[in-house]
């Protein structure tokens, strides 16, 4: 049996008040003074109801390194974080280059119900640069991929970006580049600038950034397709952007919370939670960045969620892993420097974190408006008062946050995915209630399509 709620006195993107009805897995009223006899009543006076959460760089590390994340984990950190979608990057062992590979991980985000999960293939074999992998037999697999990206390694080689770039647009896809020139960022441990100077530590200058970002827009302005730019961190990235975006190249582009927040200044405790790639940049970078964002130059904001073991950060500084762990914390991060300081409204946090990621992703039942009709993925958020960010706000495998002992705005109080709940009053749904939610919607799905078992329909 379907569930019904009915969300009562929610502000929708921060503007009208309005309760939404909710039935299986569909919005199907919304309006003022609505009733809903044996529906669920969920108060959300004081909320803001935001289309739900979609992140388009998420590391779910499953399969082959499952002692740092696992898709279950780390979707139930995306639901703890008002997500009901995210996009999982490909550097797993094996990647994810075949169509073998994103159909299982696909499977696994169905089965563990916390959001829907979309694979992302790799643009290379093995991510080695050296030869495209398959590209249209992902594209045709059940997971329907449609984002593809070496993350974590350049495709450097201007051959291969080209050919990578015209064989996505035969199915309208998009290539999201990791925007690093290798050779520039040999041994590189933190951004290239005063600090890495007084510290002795290998640079990682924006050059080798903005080098490799002006390079592929005029690639896929010469072929006519698509280009993405992940977590993107300078202030010269986002003037090439604004000139590619003025010229009408169809580039988007990504920046992170932590690069919207965090500056290299942290670098000098040799705290290795503040270790990451690209790395933190300089006060002038952050801001440049976060006016990106707010112009509409930057188009959205992704996690770069990435979750490692506690004994690849508890080390020397060269020793340590890049990376930080996101999904929980990027909301009240983008309150707290956009929203509360005016840059953004909550209609363009809507925009930013749920209805541009959907779309560049090409995931047509997420970033929809909370309308009639629409897919009930649905996330209530408390934006008053603040926090102590803890290890209990946590709910993957690991705890590399750099937010640990930092007051943040705000509070995810409920995320709905296809109609039930996987937050709930701030607590996650248990993993057994939310498999059998998502059982029983995937049942009625494969009923009311005659598709096969583990399809995305």
């Amino acid at each position: 049996m379907s569930e019904r709620f009915l969300i009562r006195g929610a502000s929708v993107e921060g503007g009208a008040i309005r309760d939404i009805r909710v039935e299986g897995t569909t919005i199907v009223e919304v309006g003022a003074g609505l009733d809903a006899a044996g529906a669920r009543v969920i108060d959300a006076d004081g909320l803001i109801a935001l289309p739900g959460l979609v992140d388009l760089h998420t590391h779910l590390r499953e399969p082959g390194y499952e002692a740092s994340e696992t898709i279950l984990t780390g979707t139930r950190a995306a639901a703890a974080g008002g997500f009901t979608a995210v996009f999982a990057m490909p550097n797993t062992s094996p990647v994810a280059d075949t169509a073998g590979v994103v159909e299982q991980e696909l499977a696994l985000g169905l089965a563990a119900g916390y959001a829907t999960v979309q694979p992302i293939g790799a643009v290379t074999v093995g991510q080695q640069g050296e030869r495209l992998a398959e590209l249209g037999a992902m594209a045709r697999s059940r997971a329907n991929v449609r984002v593809f990206s070496d993350d974590g390694f350049c495709v450097w080689d201007p051959l291969i970006m080209r050919r990578a770039l015209e064989y996505v647009k035969s199915f309208g896809g998009v290539v999201a580049q990791h925007a690093q020139d290798p050779r520039l960022t040999e041994g590189a441990q933190m951004n290239e600038g005063s600090v890495s100077a007084e510290l002795g530590l290998a640079g990682w200058p924006a050059v080798a950034e903005e080098s490799i970002i002006a390079r592929d827009v005029l690639l896929a302005e010469h072929v006519g397709s698509r280009l993405h730019v992940c977590h993107l961190s300078t202030a010269g990235s986002v003037d090439i952007i604004r000139w590619a975006k003025a010229r009408g190249i169809n580039v988007t582009a990504e920046v992170t919370p932590h690069h919207l927040l965090l500056t290299d200044e942290l670098v000098r405790g040799y705290d290795a939670r503040y270790k990451v790639n690209p790395p933190l940049r300089r006060e002038e970078d952050v801001l440049a960045v976060r006016a990106g964002l707010a112009d509409g130059t930057i188009d959205i904001v992704a996690t770069d969620h990435a979750p490692h073991p506690a004994e690849a950060k508890s080390c020397e500084w060269q020793a340590a892993a890049n990376g930080m762990v996101g999904l929980e914390s990027a909301v009240h991060i983008v309150q707290r420097v956009m929203v509360d300081e005016g840059l953004l409204s909550w209609a363009d946090v809507a925009r930013v974190m749920s209805r541009t990621p959907a779309r560049i992703g090409g995931l047509a039942t997420h970033g929809t408006p909370i309308s009639a009709g629409a897919p009930a993925e649905i996330t209530l958020y408390d934006p008053s008062g603040s926090r102590v960010f803890g290890t209990a706000d946590l709910h993957g495998r690991s705890h590399n946050s750099p937010y640990l002992g930092t007051s943040l705005p705000g509070r995810v109080v409920t995320t709905m995915h296809d109609g039930y709940l996987t937050l709930d009053d701030g607590v996650l749904v248990d993993a057994e209630t939310v498999a059998a939610h998502a059982a029983r919607v995937a049942t009625h799905r494969v009923g009311q399509s005659g598709a096969a078992p583990g399809a995305r329909v």
